[in-house]
This record gives structure tokens, sequence and C-alpha cells, in this order.
């Protein structure tokens, strides 16, 4: 006996770019409160070891305002580009934020043309 489940057809998967955009967005609003609530622990942590506020409630790894203030940079240039991606622009990280590692020199773009700098060094 063979038994055959017949299931309706789904929807069609998209192939088009930019299909988390409203995911996207909302994650940059949620990120947004909370590189605020960051910016404010860090200058807590400042003004406690100035002497201007109360002692820091916080112990252990997250008692530094270092910590904090990146922490809080972190989180607002990941909201603004979540933003931006979001409201229907480009998904790029600022230039600021990245890192070549091993780049390679500019190469002239045809062998077979002697590089000037060489040329002058001889």
């Amino acid at each position: 006996m063979i038994v055959r489940i017949q299931l309706r057809q789904g929807h069609p998967l998209r192939r088009t770019s930019g299909k988390n955009r409203q995911l996207a967005l909302a994650s940059g609003a949620l990120l947004i409160p909370a590189s605020l609530m960051a910016y404010v622990l860090g200058f807590w942590r400042l003004a406690s070891d100035l002497g201007v506020t109360n002692e820091f409630a916080i112990r252990g790894l997250f008692s530094h305002w270092q910590i904090w203030l990146v922490t809080a940079v972190v989180l607002h240039v990941a909201a603004g580009v979540l933003t931006r991606y979001g409201g229907g622009g480009e998904f790029h990280l600022p230039s600021a934020l990245t890192f070549r590692f091993g780049a390679a020199a500019d190469q002239p773009s045809d062998p077979a043309e002697p590089d000037d700098r060489r040329a002058k060094a001889s």
C-alpha cells in the first residue's frame, strides 16, 4: 500500500537582495536604546572615577568605563549600519572600520609596464 500526501504549494523563494530589510530596521531601532544605556553606564563609571558621583554599582570586567564606551560605540555604529540597510540603502560598513590585513601594495595594471617608483629609486 502506497500512501501519497499532497501538500499545498507554499510561497516561492525570493532570490532578490534585501530580503531582511524589515528585520534589519527593527534590530537597528532596538540597538539605539542599548547603545544609549552603554553610554550612560560608561559616563557614570567615568564620573565615579573622578569622584563626581557615587560608587559604580557593577563589579568585575564591566566596571571599567573603557569597556562601556567601546561597547556603546560598537552598538551605535551597528545600529546606524542596520538602519541604513533597512531603509533601502546598501549594506556598507564605514571605511574607518574596514581593516586590510596583509594588503599588497598597489600593483600596476599591466605587468609589462615599468614601475616609475623603482626606476626613480635606482
